[in-house]
C-alpha cells in the first residue's frame, strides 16, 4: 500500500516536472506593475488627457502616496472575515439600537417627507446612516485620492478603483466638496452615506435644493441620497426584504438537492439560492422559527444561511446587497432596520 503511493507521488512530480519544462523559460505567469512612482505619472497624464486641467490634476494627485493600511484595511474586512453572530453583536449593541431609535425620531419630519418621496423606509434610512458613518459621527479620514490610488496600484480590483479615481477629480472640478476636505474611508467611499465616487455621481440627490449635493453635511441631501441608492438598485415599496427562518437537518437535505445556488451576481448573491414561491419553501420544511409552517404563499424568495441562521430573503434584500455585497453587512442593516420599526 505504501508502496503504491509512492510511485502515485513519482508519478505526479514527473508530470509537473514535464509541463514545466513544455513552457518556455521566458513567458511570465503575469507581466510585472510599474512601481507606484511611474504608475502615478502615468495616471496624471491620462487624467490631463481627458480633460482635467494640470492644475486640478497636480493639486489632486500631485502628492500622493501609497497608504500599506489601506492594503491592510482590504484584506481584513470584517463583513468577510467574521460569522454572522460575532458581526451583530458587534455592531447592533444596545447603545447603536437605542441611538437609532432616538436619531428616527429627532429627524421623524425630514425622514418622512424623504420616504414619501422616494418609498423607503425611514427605519431602513436610519439603519444605512447609523452603521456606514455612526449617525453622522464619523465618515472617514483618509485622504480620499491617496485611498482610490492605493487600490488602484493593487492588481486585486486595480481598474475598479482607477475608474473611481477619474470620478473623484470630476466631483472637485465641480465644486462639489474642496479637495482639502475630501476625506472618508479606506476605500474611498466618502461622506455620511459612505458613498464610492461613481455612486455619488449617479445617486447622490440635493434634497434641500441649495445648489449642491451635500452628502457629508446636509442630512436632507444624506437621507435622500440613500433613499435613491436604494430606489435605483431595486428596492420596491411596500416590500419586506426577508424574514429569518428555521432549516431543519432534513430540510436542509431536501433544498440542497432540489435548489441550487444562484449562478450570477456578486460573491453574496451566489452565495444565495434561486429564488422560489413561500409555498414551495414549505413544502421542503423550512418553517419559522418557533415551528410554525410558512404560509402558502406565492412570493418569490432565496434563502440565506449565515452560520447557524437562515433567512428567507426577498427581492429587496439584493438592494442592500448592492450597498455592500456581504451578508453579514445587509443582514445587520435589515435586522436594525427592524428594531428601529418596532
Amino acid at each position: 500500500m505504501i508502496f503504491g503511493r509512492v510511485c502515485l507521488c513519482a508519478a505526479l512530480w514527473l508530470l509537473v516536472q514535464a509541463t514545466l519544462r513544455a513552457q518556455p523559460a521566458s513567458t511570465p505567469l503575469e507581466a510585472p506593475r510599474p512601481a507606484f512612482a511611474q504608475w502615478l505619472e502615468d495616471l496624471r497624464a491620462e487624467a490631463v488627457a481627458r480633460g482635467y486641467s494640470a492644475a486640478l490634476v497636480q493639486r489632486a494627485l500631485g502628492t500622493v502616496e501609497p497608504l500599506p493600511v489601506v492594503l491592510k484595511s482590504d484584506r481584513s474586512q470584517a463583513e468577510r472575515t467574521m460569522g454572522l453572530d460575532a458581526y451583530l453583536q458587534r455592531r447592533l449593541t444596545p447603545k447603536v439600537v437605542r441611538t437609532a431609535r432616538l436619531m428616527a425620531d429627532r429627524h421623524r419630519t425630514l425622514l418622512r417627507r424623504i420616504e414619501t418621496r422616494f418609498g423607503i423606509p425611514m427605519s431602513l434610512l436610519v439603519a444605512v446612516w447609523g452603521l456606514e458613518s455612526d449617525f453622522g459621527k464619523f465618515s472617514g479620514a483618509r485622504p480620499t485620492f491617496s485611498a482610490l490610488a492605493t487600490l488602484a496600484h493593487d492588481p486585486r480590483r486595480g481598474t475598479f478603483f482607477r475608474a473611481q479615481i477619474f470620478d473623484a477629480l470630476t466631483i472637485v472640478d465641480r465644486g462639489d466638496i474642496e479637495l482639502a476636505h475630501l476625506k472618508g474611508s479606506w476605500a474611498g467611499a466618502m461622506g455620511q452615506p459612505q458613498f464610492m465616487p461613481s455612486s455619488y455621481l449617479r445617486y447622490a440627490v440635493d434634497f434641500d435644493e441649495d445648489g449642491r449635493r451635500d452628502i457629508w453635511d446636509s442630512h436632507a441631501d444624506i437621507f435622500a441620497s440613500i433613499a435613491n441608492y436604494l430606489l435605483e438598485n431595486g428596492w420596491q415599496t411596500g416590500e419586506r426584504w426577508g424574514r429569518e427562518v428555521k432549516v431543519s437537518a432534513a430540510a436542509s437535505l431536501k433544498i440542497n438537492s432540489a435548489v441550487p445556488l444562484q449562478s450570477s451576481g456578486c460573491e453574496a448573491i451566489r452565495g444565495m439560492t434561486a429564488p422560489r414561491s413561500v409555498a414551495e419553501w414549505r413544502k421542503l420544511g423550512v418553517t419559522w422559527p418557533d415551528g410554525r409552517p410558512l404560509p402558502a404563499a406565492s412570493m418569490q424568495a432565496s434563502l440565506v444561511r449565515a452560520g447557524s441562521r437562515s433567512f428567507l430573503v426577498y427581492p429587496n434584500y439584493e438592494a442592500l446587497l448592492r450597498y455592500n455585497c456581504a451578508h453579514t453587512y445587509a443582514l445587520s442593516i435589515a435586522t436594525l432596520a427592524d428594531r428601529v420599526a418596532k
